[in-house]
């Protein structure tokens, strides 16, 4: 089972990575090469183009400099890293709410916790889809894919539900229609939290069961 970690941490901890995903990884990715989409990497996340950059832990990992997160804000790392950081412009609405400007808190116990549960959900994303490459993407910070009009992923936490978990969304109306179940348990879908679900097995499950009710359920 996943270790427990505190949830002001969990919460704290990833406000920060998504600010990193988002002002020092997908902004300068995006304005250099053109996309937003970030990967799944051992022990972290990172760029898929340039510049090269990645988290490894509690750590920016840029060419040979290792440059803790913790303490630091988001223009500190940027000028660090040698890059101009800020969030992809007129994209999308939301983000991380994270300015170049604000200093990043990062607990090692909780970024292994959100580290931990974005690699197991991508790693179960291909196992269920193995045609679709899991995406990070930095507007929600989740690793997901969508396949026949629903979304598949697992989510570092947010304002709903403050810690990682898994989920299914099916699009738009299509799940409008649908009653609260069992299952289908949020305004969007369903989700489960990663602490119920730690193993790669339990949420290529749920995902497997979300396809199942997706495609056979009716209001």
């Amino acid at each position: 089972m996943p270790r427990m970690v505190d949830v002001g941490d969990l919460v704290t901890t990833r406000r920060a990575l998504h600010g990193v995903a988002e002002l020092i990884m997908a902004g300068p990715q995006y304005r250099r090469s053109g996309s937003i989409r970030l990967a799944i990497t051992p022990n972290g996340f990172g760029t898929t183009g340039e510049p090269v950059l990645r988290v490894d832990g509690t750590e920016l990992i840029a060419g040979t400099r290792m440059i803790p997160l913790n303490g630091a804000t988001c223009g500190e790392l940027g000028t660090a890293a040698d890059l101009d950081a800020g969030a992809p412009e007129d994209l999308y609405k939301g983000g991380s709410g994270v300015g170049l400007d604000d200093v990043l808190g990062v607990d090692a116990g909780a970024a292994e916790l959100i580290e931990e549960s974005l690699a197991k959900g991508a790693e179960a994303l291909r196992r269920f889809a193995p045609d679709i490459e899991p995406v990070l993407w930095p507007e929600h910070f989740d690793v997901s894919i969508s396949l026949d009009e629903v979304n598949y992923g697992v989510a570092a936490g947010d304002d709903e539900i403050a810690e990682p978990y898994a989920y299914v969304g099916p699009w738009g109306p299509r799940y409008s229609s649908f009653r609260y179940t069992s299952f289908w348990n949020t305004s969007f879908g369903a989700a489960r939290r990663f602490q119920d679900l730690p193993r790669t097995d339990d949420l290529y499950d749920f995902f497997i069961e979300g396809r199942t009710r997706a495609a056979t359920e009716r209001p």
